[in-house]
């Protein structure tokens, strides 16, 4: 979905403008890439198994390259009957409306998702002389897509699940969320291709300090430099997403992080 002026404000009041920024200039998932170090993963260790020793995602790669909070509380609830937990009981269905002042036709809707292409054509562009409230709505119909297709992605991408919408009913606490990123994965010709450049890599093409480069610092959220977030970014811990959690492990010093690797790779 384009990224429109009217809703930057709400953007910025829930902590996503600078993804949504990133997302819309020059933020871009490699699919192939990603299933390539999938296909490393173990998740016995929760590190990614190289040629010449192992590596794994840091909250220091969240930060610099997604410019979210890696400090507040863990994006989890119940994905079985949530809707019968949300506030005051409410059906899910019920608060849908009452976010979007309207439900999406049958066909669209598959138990407790909403394909995405609803969400598409209904919220793509605001009306002219849209007023606060509908310009709010699209702005809540932007971060659902892109927490739901881009952040949170998954097999399911094409279907957007109402498990949102307790975070969408106050965009002004979204930024007391931490975030991190699951997976992918994709099957074609390009997976091949990538897998043969992690086979063919070296410790010479690791790029240990990607993120002292000018060009990356220009574009760095400043909020995440404070001191108080970045002693968390050697923290070892759990990451929690809904019944997805990863170990975040970063007490020993061969540990690196996989985001360099595409930075080298893009070099080849």
């Amino acid at each position: 979905m384009p990224l429109h002026e009217q809703i930057i404000p709400y953007l910025e009041t829930a902590g996503l403008y600078h993804l949504a920024r990133l997302n819309s200039q020059w933020f871009w998932i490699d699919e192939p890439l990603l299933s390539a170090f999938v296909e490393r993963w173990r998740p016995e260790t929760h590190t990614f198994h190289m040629p010449f020793g192992e590596c794994t995602i840091t909250l220091q790669d969240v930060a610099y390259q997604l410019g979210l909070p890696i400090d507040g509380e863990a994006v989890s609830g119940c994905l079985t009957d949530f809707e019968n937990l949300m506030e005051n009981g409410r059906p899910a269905w019920e608060w849908f409306r009452e976010l979007f002042s309207e439900l999406p036709p049958p066909n669209k809707v598959k138990q407790m998702t909403v394909h995405f292409t609803w969400f598409h054509e209904r919220f793509r562009v605001p009306p002219a002389n849209a007023s606060e409230e509908i310009v709010r709505i699209y702005a809540r119909a932007y971060i659902m897509m892109l927490l739901s297709s881009q952040l949170f992605a998954d097999k399911n991408a094409n279907q957007v699940h109402l498990r949102w919408l307790p975070y969408l009913a106050s965009m002004e606490d979204l930024g007391r969320w931490a975030t991190y990123l699951p997976t992918t994965d994709a099957g074609d010709q390009r997976v091949v291709s990538a897998r043969l450049c992690l086979d063919r890599f070296h410790d010479r093409d690791f790029m240990w300090e990607p993120y002292s480069a000018p060009d990356v610092v220009a574009v760095v959220h400043p909020d995440i430099l404070i001191e108080e977030h970045r002693r968390l970014w050697m923290a070892v811990t759990s990451l929690i997403y809904f019944a997805a959690i990863e170990w975040h492990q970063v007490d020993i010093e061969w540990y690196r992080s996989s985001a360099e690797f595409s930075i080298s790779l893009s070099l080849l």
